[in-house]
This record gives C-alpha cells, sequence and structure tokens, in this order.
C-alpha cells in the first residue's frame, strides 16, 4: 500500500499534520504527517514548479502564439497522474489570464506486437473524455519501418536488416516481430524496444511541431534508470535521460514529476475526486525469474527500488540526486544510429570501451555506428569489429 496511513500506524495515530496544524493527517511522506488537502498540494505543487517555465510563457505571448508539448503516456500511475495535473494547471492558467502558456497533444505507442501487458483497445478513448480539449494521437511501433529516417537507424542493428531478407514481403508487424525474436535475451528485447519506442516518440514531437516532450518519469523511475542504463553499457547517455534540457535529440525534455516517488503518485490517483485508478493499467507485479535467461536487467532494477522506496524513501531520491549533477559533454560527438546518443570519440561497438581500444575512424571504415550498450543488445553487431 503506498504510503503509511495514520490509522493503520499506531506511532502515527491522531498526529496533526504538519503543514497546515488544523486537519488531522491521513498519510506520511517521508516521514511528514499530511492531511489529504496538504498531500494533494504537495504532489500538485512538486510537479508544476518543474512547468514555471511555461508558467511565465503565458504572460509574455502574443495571442496566437503557443507552446505545443508532447505527452507519452504508457497508462501506468505516473504518465496518467502527470496527464491529470498538467490539466489542470491549464484550468488555472485559463481561468487567471484567459489563456494557456502551451499545449498538450498525448502521444500512445502501441506496443502489443510484441509485448504481452499492454493497456486495452478503448483505454485512449476513456482518456479523452476524462480529458477533453487536447490533441490525442496513437501509434503503432510497428510504425518506426515507415520511417525512412528510422530505416538507416534500423539498418545499423543487422537483427534488423536480416529482417527485410525474405521471400516474401513483410508487413512491419510482421518485420517488428521478427526483430524482437531474433534478439537473444529478454534484456536484449526489452532494451530494442525502449529504444525504437524512444526513436517514434522524438520523431512524431519532431513531426508534429512540438517544442519539448514532458516524460512522466517519477523519482522511482529514475533511479532504476540510471543503474540499468548503467548496467546496459549505455551510462554515457544519462545526462540526457534523466535531466531536464535539450536532448541530443534537438527537442527539449522535461520531467514533470521526476520529485515524486512512485508510491506517492499511486496514493495521489486513490485521492483524486473521481480517483485516476480507473485509468491506470495495472500492470502484473515484478517478478523476477528463476531463470537468468527470463529475467531482464530493467526487472531487476524494477524490484530493488519499488521496495527500496517503501522504507528508504531517501536511498531513492540520493541515486536520483547524484545521476542529475552529471553534466553533458560540450563536444559534439559522433551519434549511436541506433539510440542516436552521442558517443564520445566515437568509440563504437565492443571495442569501443575495452582495453583494446581501436583507432575510431578505423573502426567506423570497418562498418557498424552502435554504441556499447547497443551493440550488447544486438550481439550480432559484435561481428563487425574483430
Amino acid at each position: 500500500m503506498p504510503g503509511k496511513h495514520v490509522d493503520s500506524d499506531p506511532a502515527a495515530t491522531g498526529r496533526p499534520c504538519q503543514r497546515c496544524r488544523i486537519s488531522e493527517a491521513s498519510i506520511i511522506v517521508r516521514t511528514e504527517p499530511l492531511c489529504r488537502d496538504c498531500f494533494v498540494k504537495y504532489v500538485n505543487t512538486k510537479a508544476i514548479k518543474r512547468m514555471e517555465s511555461y508558467a511565465y510563457y503565458v504572460k509574455n505571448r502574443s495571442a496566437n502564439e503557443e507552446r505545443k508539448l508532447l505527452l507519452p503516456v504508457s497508462f501506468g500511475v505516473s504518465s496518467v497522474t502527470l496527464l491529470y495535473l498538467l490539466d489542470e494547471h491549464l484550468k488555472r492558467q485559463t481561468a487567471k489570464t484567459g489563456r494557456t502558456g502551451y499545449a498538450l497533444h498525448v502521444l500512445f505507442v502501441d506496443t502489443a506486437a510484441v509485448e504481452r501487458d499492454v493497456p486495452g483497445v478503448g483505454t485512449l478513448e476513456k482518456l479523452k473524455e476524462v480529458f477533453p480539449g487536447h490533441e490525442y494521437s496513437s501509434v503503432a511501433l510497428a510504425d518506426i519501418f515507415e520511417n525512412s529516417d528510422a530505416k538507416e537507424v534500423l539498418q545499423a542493428i543487422p537483427e534488423a536488416a536480416s529482417a527485410d531478407v525474405s521471400g516474401e514481403a513483410e508487413t512491419s508487424q510482421e518485420r517488428l516481430e521478427r526483430l524482437i525474436l531474433s534478439l537473444p535475451s529478454a534484456t536484449s528485447r526489452s532494451d530494442v524496444i525502449t529504444i525504437l519506442k524512444n526513436r517514434v516518440i522524438v520523431d512524431f514531437a519532431q513531426n508534429h511541431g512540438c517544442k519539448g516532450i514532458l516524460w512522466g518519469d517519477s523519482t522511482t523511475k529514475i533511479a532504476e534508470k540510471t543503474l540499468a542504463e548503467t548496467a546496459k553499457g549505455r551510462g554515457f547517455s544519462l545526462p540526457w535521460q534523466v535531466s531536464d534540457g535539450v536532448s541530443p535529440y534537438g527537442i527539449v525534455f522535461n520531467y514533470p514529476v521526476r520529485d515524486l516517488l512512485k508510491k506517492e503518485l499511486v496514493a495521489h490517483a486513490q485521492l483524486t475526486d473521481p480517483p485516476l485508478t480507473g485509468l491506470i493499467h495495472e500492470e502484473k507485479p515484478t517478478q523476477v525469474s528463476a531463470s537468468a535467461k527470463n529475467t531482464t536487467i530493467d526487472d531487476l532494477m524494477k524490484q530493488y527500488f519499488e521496495s527500496v522506496e517503501q522504507d528508504y524513501p531517501s536511498i531513492v531520491a540520493n541515486v536520483v540526486r547524484t545521476s542529475s549533477k552529471l553534466e553533458p559533454a560540450t563536444t559534439v560527438d559522433d551519434r549511436c544510429q541506433a539510440c542516436n546518443m552521442p558517443v564520445a570519440g566515437a568509440r563504437f561497438g565492443i571495442h569501443g570501451w575495452g582495453g583494446d581500444q581501436q583507432d575510431a575512424a578505423s573502426m567506423q571504415a570497418e562498418g557498424g555506428r552502435l554504441c556499447y550498450g547497443c551493440t550488447r543488445a544486438a550481439p550480432q553487431s559484435a561481428s563487425l569489429f574483430p
């Protein structure tokens, strides 16, 4: 159960809210007892504070000028709660000034072709009914094969290139399925799906005139990502994956709920009126398989941090605080063709970060421009670097 409710905690029974000093506390947040209203305000303030630049923008823009921001939703508690908070924020801006500083375009990427535990058909329509007034779109992950820019990206992955070699013409979905099935491990499959999904989201934002992307990553999610990406050999990309600012894709990334734990967002979703729980896709509990072959690094990190945040939230927050101090390199480096992240010194492939580093130019000439992490995810690429 997210949070510690006062009536189930004898040590907290009858304690007043530490903020308003009037109402009785109903939940303890990081050792601080809060009443329902103060907790809801706490969550709202944490998220909207990250949107201050857009709040200032509304005062200075012309009447016909408005920033469009893309909000990808997975129907998890974080992205649905973020949509709720931003919808409320826009309503307050309209009531106060008669206009808003930004408009939302909500995007859902359908991965049903390669993942089992996904939201059902019609879930996006339910979201439209509850939060009208925004643009909504749904794209299939397989659509990346129809993108001319993405085709070059996919050709960098030998597994993807081999999906083209077939006696019969294949649909985009069939090619995607063949690509994912050709990967050797659960971690590789999960990693490549995430890479392709992010590329679809970024391409959509660029093609639809969006000025930024609002990611629904909580403190817990960012902590998971920090250790998972490092373990997968993509730690060099963390400055762009965990912090607000301009991404390597040339579009701004924002993480409005980065200061909130997942359990706090779960508690908030239950306290809204009406509750958001009916809009949230209930994921199956994270369970680590007894077989290492079926266990992903992402699952390991998710299980660990969701457990730690219950009693030791400061540990989770410290991981995020530390990773946020990382700064991107100022030099312009060559990019990985799959994840499109800058690779320092153009050191591509398995040998790029080993003790037997070759000259970057000779490695590129021999083929392949995948970073170490992407090469590990698609190991056939390793054969490109003797």
